[in-house]
């Protein structure tokens, strides 16, 4: 089991240049597991796909529903206490810290493309294509 970023969703399910790193990952764990906060995220980056023109309503709306079926059983609560304490510890958004407050309290990793991420939580955090390669 591994906590995904929103950017590891988003490259699975859109294809581009970091698709091949996010398929590998899913191949070597496919136990996908984010705060419920993934689903606004996702759903952001899909407007931005809509808004320049690189994707339609429809297909954004299935590419949606992919997600979501991928994530089913795996979309947890964070508690507030957990993140407010790894903001205080960094520079990261609390966003951010939901992601990695997740991976600590289930003592898995936090798979990011993240720089900023990284950098801050080098215990947690491992990237795509760490994690992948």
């Amino acid at each position: 089991m591994i906590v995904v970023d929103t950017n590891v969703i988003a490259y699975l399910l859109i294809p581009g240049d970091f698709t091949v790193w996010a398929s590998a990952a899913l191949r070597k764990d496919g136990g996908w597991v984010a705060p419920l906060l993934w689903r606004s995220e996702f759903r952001n980056v899909l407007t931005l796909y809509i808004r320049q023109g690189h994707l339609t309503f429809s297909l954004a709306q299935q590419m949606m529903q992919e997600a979501e079926s991928l994530m089913l059983g795996g979309e947890y609560m964070v508690p507030s206490s957990l993140v407010f304490s790894l903001v205080e510890q960094s520079k990261c958004s609390a966003y951010d810290c939901e992601f990695v407050a997740l991976a600590q309290d289930m003592d898995v990793p936090f798979v990011t493309s993240d720089a900023r991420i990284l950098e801050a939580f080098p215990s947690t955090a491992v990237s795509l294509e760490t994690f992948a390669g």
